[in-house]
Formats: structure tokens, sequence, C-alpha cells
């Protein structure tokens, strides 16, 4: 896609529209929720982040979510792209050269899963001043709160929600803003693949505010970026999103029907050697990939 301004120029425009559509969401999520709780706006969170409202929050979080993500997105696509693509095409939703590509996606989500389940333990051993750390965790701790409310799932109709809420949905707003829109920029901007890549992957684990699953993330982000930038085809970055998503609400609906702590099961890590196995899958299933997609598409 041919570019109309400079790389720097497109960044603070596409952090201006990122501001304002965040803003906007968190209004419209604050607006709304405050008219079905009949409260005050203020009041808004703290009542969201009670159990009885499990399922609003679920959906007014959803479509904040689609708002500061995806909207900024399409506008800055399609305002900065000047050839003959279309937005969507611009954004990689194509159709997936084969079931190959489908098959090497699914062998690197589970070496991706593997990877980042590794460095999530990793990670509780990064030292951090006091100070900082009391902060960590009180911002940790904020996180999953948010998420032990949305994981609630008392029955099979609240496990399927919960994947399309928690995986496949988040998924496809993640990918369309992170993979197909900030990660051409910074490869661009920097013009270099990896860089590019490591940039975008560090500002998608940023956004989430979670310092103790920050490498994790930020591997998985990696990963994903690899996907997108070796097939041109957001659909198989979407895929591998939700599968990992997808695994941590299956995990988290299985404990719940075996009684036990949603809490522990979410601060249960894997091992270094699983990490290392996990490094071992990803290199196979990239360069088989690599193989057979080079034969579908042209590298940037």
């Amino acid at each position: 896609m041919k570019q109309t301004y400079s790389y720097p120029v497109q960044f603070i425009f596409l952090m201006g529209l990122l501001g304002v559509f965040m803003i906007v969401g968190t209004f419209l999520l604050t607006l709304v929720g405050s008219q079905l709780l009949h409260c005050k706006l203020l009041e808004v969170p703290a009542l969201l982040n009670l159990p009885a409202n499990a399922g609003m929050s679920k959906i007014l979080n959803l479509g904040a979510t689609f708002i500061a993500f995806v909207f900024p997105a399409i506008l800055f696509t399609r305002i900065n792209k000047k050839d003959a693509q279309t937005t969507v095409e611009a954004l990689g939703f194509s159709k997936i050269g084969g079931s190959k590509l489908v098959l090497y996606t699914v062998l690197i989500s589970f070496g991706g899963v593997m990877l980042s389940g590794s460095l999530a333990e990793v990670n509780q051993h990064i030292y951090l001043p006091e100070r900082l750390l009391e902060q960590a965790k009180a911002l940790e701790q904020t996180y999953k709160t948010l998420m032990l409310n949305m994981a609630r799932m008392d029955s099979v109709l609240d496990y399927i929600t919960a994947l399309f809420v928690m995986a496949l949905a988040p998924a496809i707003f993640e990918e369309i803003l992170f993979r197909s829109t900030i990660q051409p920029l910074f490869i661009g901007w920097t013009k270099n693949v990896w860089v590019g890549i490591i940039i975008t992957s560090i500002f998608f684990s940023a956004i989430h505010f979670s310092f103790f699953g920050f490498l994790s993330r930020t591997a998985l982000g990696i990963v994903l970026g690899l996907l997108f930038y070796h097939t041109k085809n957001i659909w198989l970055s979407i895929l591998m999103h939700f599968l990992n998503n997808g695994l941590i609400v299956t995990q988290l609906y299985i404990v719940t029907l075996q009684g036990k702590s949603l809490e522990k099961a979410m601060d249960e890590n894997l091992s270094i050697w699983a990490g290392l196995n996990g490094l071992m899958i990803l290199w196979f299933s990239f360069n088989a990939l690599k193989k057979y997609s080079a034969t579908l598409v042209k590298p940037l």
C-alpha cells in the first residue's frame, strides 16, 4: 500500500485517533451503564465490577473496545491508503490461500501458548523496587478483578458467550488495530521487519496494563506479528489470537466446573522447559509456513 503521508505524521495522526476514540468509547460505556444501572456516572465502574452485573459488563466493555480499536484503524487506513486497494483489503482481509496455512497457524498457536506461558513465569522474577512493585501489584489486581468478573461462567451458555466476548471479539478488534494498522506503520518507519514487529508487540502488551503479563504478551505479539507479516492475511492472526484466548476461557470454565479458584488458575504458568519446546515448535512451524506461503504471496 502506497503511503500518502510521512511515517511520523501517520503515527501522530493514529495516536490522536486512538486517544479520541478511547475517550468516546469510555464515555459511551459509562453513559449507557449509568442509564441501565440507574446510577451516577462516577458509580458505573464499581458497579460493573460486581458479579451481578457481569453480563452487562461484558457487553459494554466489548462495545467500548470496538469503538476504541476498530474505528481508528478503519479511518486511518481509509485516509492513508493511496492505491487501488479497498480498506478491507488494505487491512489484510483476504481469502486464505490453502488449508495448510490453517494447520501451520494452529501449530504456531500451540508453540506460542507454550512460550508465552513460560515467559509469564520468568516475568514473576523480574526485580522491581518496592514502590514500583506495589504499584504493579495494585494494577494487576485491578486487571484480575475485571477479568474474573467477565470470566464468570455458570452454564454452557455463559461459556459460549465468554468465548465470543473474551476470545473472538478481542482477537478481531486487537488484530485489526495492532497487526493490520500499527505494525505496517512501524515496519515502514524503521525499515526493519523485526524492529517494527517488536515495537508493535511492546505497544500491544503495554496497552493491557499488566506488568506480570508483559513478557508473555510481548512474545505473543511477536508471534502474531510474524504470522501476519509472512502471510499478509489477518484472518490467520485472528485465528491464532482466538485460539490463545479461547484456550484460556476454556481452562477457566473447566476450573469453574471443578469448583476450584479462578484466581489461582489465572496465576498458573508453564516451566522454562515448556517455553524451549514452544520455541522448537515455532521454529519448525514458521519454516514450513514460510515455504508454503512464499508460493502464494510476495513478502513486503
